[in-house]
């Protein structure tokens, strides 16, 4: 049953939105103090930041699987899951989701600051209210209004450092936004025929294959140059040089992705830029210890 409850509460989401957020809170560091000092951030309130986003993600999580129950049990990638394998009743599941998620937003308060519990908060209320209640199966913007909840937890993380919610910090969170949709969308066309059959408006259901690898690739288009432009606002050489390299592969693979536009092709283009969230934000933490400026 343990392993149940560790499935609904996705762990590997849960590992890339901590590394997100603890790596923001260390990134934010250099612009907290005069004079600018690195990573000078106490083992506490990091502890809190990993401990919370990690409590508001599996609670998420959760939450969703509990929602997402009757589709569940119809497609064939998700009809394993706990609940609609009958392995966990869905009562508990739902109780499960609602305490982690109170309890991620209660510790914050306690030992944080307020903008970070606003922006767990925010999190919690985006995946669960915005992206899995409302837009998923009613509007094709799901994913791309949904992706914000990942720019929470980076948020989150820059404003337990900070104590509040600067441009810089904002604009870094977006990168978890623009990321998330070409992201999706590859793996959206790899799973096409199980969310047309439970009538969910992912943007291949909508508009096919090779229009949806168009939109991928243009997105991508837009996030590497946009990523780059965060090094006038003071960021530094290790990351924009991670920045361009890591964009620039996703840039490439996406333009392979709109020659063939296929589910195999997507899930391969999927699973190797899957990784560039955490690369990134690693190197964001690391650009602030060794910085440096060309």
């Amino acid at each position: 049953m343990l392993s149940d409850y560790i499935e609904v509460s996705k762990p590997r989401i849960v590992v890339v939105l901590v590394v997100t957020a603890i790596t923001s809170s260390l990134a934010a560091t250099r612009f907290d103090s005069t004079p600018l000092t690195s990573w000078d951030i106490s083992l506490f309130h990091l502890l809190f930041i990993g401990i919370c986003g990690c409590l508001a993600s599996m609670g998420s999580s959760a939450l969703n699987h509990y929602f997402d129950r009757d589709i569940d049990k119809i497609m064939s990638r998700t009809v394993k899951r706990p609940i609609p394998a009958g392995r966990l009743e869905p009562k508990n599941v739902l109780i499960y989701g609602i305490v982690l998620c109170a309890s991620s937003v209660i510790i914050s308060f306690l030992t944080l600051n307020l903008m970070a519990m606003a922006m767990i908060a925010l999190g919690i209320f985006f995946y669960v209210f915005i992206y899995t209640l409302w837009l998923k199966r009613s509007n094709v913007s799901n994913i791309v209004v949904g992706g914000f909840a990942g720019s929470a937890a980076s948020m989150a993380g820059w404003a337990t450092t900070t104590g509040s919610m600067d441009i810089l910090g904002f604009l870094i969170g977006c990168l978890v936004f623009l990321w998330t949709p070409p992201h999706f969308w590859s793996f959206a066309i790899k799973s096409r025929e199980e969310y047309a059959s439970v009538n969910v408006p992912m943007l291949p259901v909508l508009i096919g294959n090779e229009k949806t690898a168009g939109y991928i690739f243009a997105n991508t288009a837009i996030l590497l140059p946009y990523s780059l432009s965060l090094y006038l606002l003071g960021l530094g050489a290790l990351y924009f040089i991670t920045a361009a390299i890591s964009g620039s592969l996703m840039l490439i693979y996406h333009y392979k992705l709109t020659k063939d536009p296929t589910p195999d092709f997507a899930w391969k283009a999927y699973k190797i830029t899957a990784p560039y969230l955490v690369v990134i934000f690693i190197s964001l933490a690391f650009d602030s210890l060794y910085y440096y400026r060309f």
